[in-house]
């Protein structure tokens, strides 16, 4: 047999969970063909001793919503594995929409998920109102394939325009409206749809999203469109209202519940954090899911394999100055002058005896959680490390600026200061905010092996200027499987965590394993090279917008649809994803 790609000489992890195993693997019309030995010739070959092949990864959790009508590479997922992304999650997005609410679908888009509202002004061509016809609009060749869910934001918007965004209760007619959209648009190949209730979630002005109040009865008659379909999952987030009683857990939970079940047996997908002030919520929300699936409720858990924090720098979306009078003055400066400022002696003193300002609110895009950093900076330092070329994510309590302001006698403040002007003031400091309360990786490592779980929470395309998460599938294979000292996962089980799992849940049936018949979606990695370097901040955003980018090296090769996109840690410019529309028919395997 002739192959127009064959790859020789590597280790299969085929996504299944098997054993690795040595093969070659050819590749015709951009499907797998053979997976054993491979002899006849081929149009290009790849050898590849000791690295392994694994099927490409597909990430639940992404945030291009709108970066799919100006972007074709949807970095950086395409750096890390991922050949397949979900977007649309957290209920928020921009379709369907009405040219008169645009500029409230991107507010909503800037303060829940940190995309700057310039970039989005620019760079959105709005060539579509309804949701078939967003998906026709961005349905052109891109690096990787893409899915998308159906926002419950905007679903809301468009059916009761200022009444979503003023948080009022969904009418019946309201309710019917919005099922026979969300029905369109599943019919028209939507993976699913998504919702968000968190009070995390503000739009840029502060207030609450439009759906994150929305009644049992709201939210179960448009899981009803679900039923009877071949395809198709929900996912919400919620914080389960613990900030205001952890009595109000259970009826949160009873809520999603009903939304579930309503949805006819299509499965429902949470996010499990542990939370500094809730350390146990993660362990209820496990309870439920399993009660609920056990009562023929299907739900899975999108899990984190590390941390799930903010990076903090002087070109970053926040650091812990922005809000003291001194560096006000100075903010609009370009770093290199900036950092000169604030080496000065007597200046750094003026700023230290300083008090911030509130930095967010009043149209501001800095998040709450800025303000309440700055009020309890010492406290905070205790979890502040720097982000050094090769990241830890899971560092000692005693390698923190607190731990270091102890040894050197001095304030947390001024440590924290001087560690953001190293690097000539382009140093990263990382604050994780959940799965860290133990200043370990022991809860994520209990989450990563229950059998809920589902790999997740990605965020690849949001919180531009604040984290870097999109590369969750390297840290995953590169420290679970080989790095961390105790706890750690097989490798066939992280590949299946990535592939397989992640494929079926969403319904995507013809990719997520090496086996004849299959998509030729594959990674080739050299295990023993494969590493995260440190985030760096790159200005390739419409509008000159700013963003975090984090490199990986050990990626030999990644193909979609048998075509390489990323060889020797390079993406080749070639384009080979597009839109995949659901169901797939007729499912190949």
């Amino acid at each position: 047999m002739a192959y127009d790609l064959k790859i020789t000489g590597g280790t299969v992890v085929d996504g299944t969970g098997a054993p690795p195993r040595q093969a070659d693997v050819g590749v015709v019309g951009g499907r797998i063909v053979e997976v054993g030995r491979c002899d006849g010739p081929a149009a290009r070959e790849l050898h590849v001793e000791g690295a392994i092949v694994t099927p490409g990864f597909v990430d639940l959790h992404g945030h291009y919503d709108g970066q799919l009508s100006w972007d074709v590479d949807l970095a950086p997922s395409c750096l890390h594995g991922v050949t397949t992304v979900l977007v649309g999650n957290c209920g928020v997005g921009f379709a369907p929409v009405r040219p008169s609410d645009r500029q409230a679908l991107i507010e909503l888009m800037e303060g829940v998920e940190d995309i700057p509202g310039t970039v989005l002004a620019e760079g959105l061509r709005w060539d579509w109102q309804s949701f078939p016809e967003y998906m026709n609009a961005v349905d052109f060749p891109h690096t990787i394939d893409f899915a998308v869910q159906v926002p419950h934001d905007p679903l809301r918007v468009f059916v009761m325009g200022d009444r979503a965004l003023a948080g009022r209760a969904a009418t019946a007619e309201d309710i019917a409206r919005m099922r026979a959209l969300l029905r369109e648009a599943l019919l028209a190949g939507a993976a699913g749809f998504s919702t968000g209730r968190t009070d995390n979630h503000r739009a840029r002005s502060g207030a609450p999203t439009p759906a994150s109040e929305a009644e049992v009865q709201e939210l179960c008659g448009l899981a009803s469109a679900f039923c009877g379909l071949p395809h198709g999952v929900l996912q919400a987030v919620s914080d389960f209202d613990m900030e205001t009683g952890p009595d109000r857990f259970d009826p949160e939970f009873d809520l999603l519940e009903q939304m579930a079940a309503a949805a006819d047996g299509h499965p429902l997908s949470l996010s499990l954090l542990q939370r500094d002030l809730e350390v146990d919520q993660w362990r209820r929300i496990l309870r439920r899911a399993e009660q609920a699936t056990a009562r023929g409720v299907p739900m899975r858990l999108q899990v984190a394999p590390r941390p799930i924090g903010v990076l903090l720098g002087l070109e970053a979306t926040f650091h812990p100055f922005m809000g003291f009078p001194s560096y006000k003055r100075i903010a609009h400066l370009p770093l290199e002058e900036r950092v000169r400022i604030l080496r000065d002696p007597t200046f750094k003193q003026r700023l230290l005896s300083e008090r911030s300002d509130r930095v967010a609110g009043d149209g501001s895009p800095i998040p709450p959680l800025a303000d309440r950093l700055l009020e309890h900076i010492a406290f905070a330092s205790l979890k502040m490390f720097r982000l050094g070329e090769h990241p830890d994510y899971e560092p000692a309590m005693d390698r923190s600026l607190c731990a270091e302001a102890s040894r050197r006698g001095v304030p947390p403040l001024e440590v924290v200061y001087d560690a953001l002007l190293e690097n000539d003031g382009h140093q990263l400091l990382y604050f994780p905010l959940y799965n860290y309360s133990e200043f370990n990786l022991e809860c994520v490592a209990q989450m990563l092996h229950h059998p809920l779980a589902l790999l997740g929470l990605a965020d690849g395309g949001a919180h531009v200027g604040t984290i870097c998460d999109a590369s969750f599938p390297t840290f995953l294979l590169s420290y679970w499987t080989r790095d961390r000292p105790q706890g750690r996962l097989p490798l066939e089980r992280a590949v299946r965590m990535l592939t397989y799992d992640t494929s079926r849940h969403l319904g995507l049936r013809d990719r997520g394993v090496i086996a004849p018949g299959f998509r030729a979606d594959l990674n080739v990695i050299d295990m023993t090279v494969l590493r995260l370097l440190r985030p760096r901040l790159v200005r390739d955003l419409p509008a000159g917008g700013r963003r975090l980018l984090q490199d990986a090296v050990g990626y030999v090769a990644t193909i979609v649809r048998g075509e390489i996109i990323r060889e020797g840690d390079r993406l080749t410019g070639a384009r080979p994803g597009r839109l995949v529309r659901l169901p797939q028919s007729p499912p190949l395997a």
